[in-house]
């Protein structure tokens, strides 16, 4: 049985990608994330909750009535049934009406409180979405390969070396790109506990104002600095360019 940690939660953390070739280029930058339970999301007192929306349409599929109900789905397709486990998600919550998440990663349990999947979604810029299924070991490793178009300066060929263990007084999440035995890509996340508590979310959203927009657009900024160095462009194929990708089935 794995120990998980109290819920929710919220990490102060710092991103950070690094781009190992054609170029070297390296950036990061600070935010904060929540840890929350799938059945039990949080609400926080009014106006405190427009620091903190959790909305099924933000993740998976989108049509679907909670994030728990999107997430079951999605495992059954792939003939997972946690039987009512506890789902934990780490993410970004809304903030007065912007979101964006990079990396959301759930961590699946049975009903007897062990570890059975663990899921990382991942968005990029363009509103497309993926699902990974990953059966990880003792140390939340696994690996996956690329499906999905994130950015337009990496194919989507190679394998990904994730490290996702369960957060607990810290978060300490990577995941690796490979090619050819190199790593051109690396994104790490790294962070320390802190309360959920009313005056640390302020706090949080005082020191990390628009936290996901901030993120996105960084994302964004640090993109026109690798094409202005020449960095080659690879446009998605036509079905990168799904605004949103199905997320319940098998594939």
């Amino acid at each position: 049985m794995v120990n998980t940690p109290g819920v929710p939660a919220l990490y102060e953390a710092t991103v950070r990608h690094v781009r190992a070739e054609p170029v070297r280029h390296a950036f990061a930058h600070r935010t904060y994330y929540w840890l929350v339970d799938l059945d039990d999301l949080p609400r926080p007192p009014w106006p405190l909750r427009l620091l903190a929306g959790f909305r099924a349409a933000d993740h998976g599929g989108g049509d679907a009535a909670s994030l728990r109900a999107d997430l079951d789905a999605y495992l059954a397709g792939h003939g997972v049934d946690l039987a009512g486990g506890r789902v934990l998600m780490l993410s970004h919550a809304r903030v007065l009406g912007h979101v964006f998440n990079p990396l959301t990663v759930y961590w699946c349990h049975d009903r007897g409180g062990d570890l059975v999947r663990v899921v990382a979604e991942v968005h990029n810029t363009h509103g497309g979405r993926h699902r990974y299924l990953l059966d990880v070991d003792g140390r939340g490793r696994a690996e996956a390969d690329k499906e999905f178009y994130v950015s337009p300066f990496n194919r989507v060929e190679g394998r990904y070396r994730l490290s996702l263990p369960l957060p607990g007084d810290r978060v300490a999440l990577t995941v690796a790109l490979h090619r050819r035995g190199r790593p051109p890509f690396v994104a790490s996340v790294r962070g320390a506990h802190r309360p959920a508590t009313p005056a640390a979310l302020l706090r949080m959203a005082l020191r990390h104002p628009l936290a996901p927009l901030v993120g996105a657009l960084s994302i964004r900024r640090q993109g026109i600095g690798l094409y202005l160095r020449g960095l080659p462009v690879h446009p998605p194929r036509a079905h990168d360019r799904k605004r949103r990708e199905r997320t319940d089935a098998p594939r």
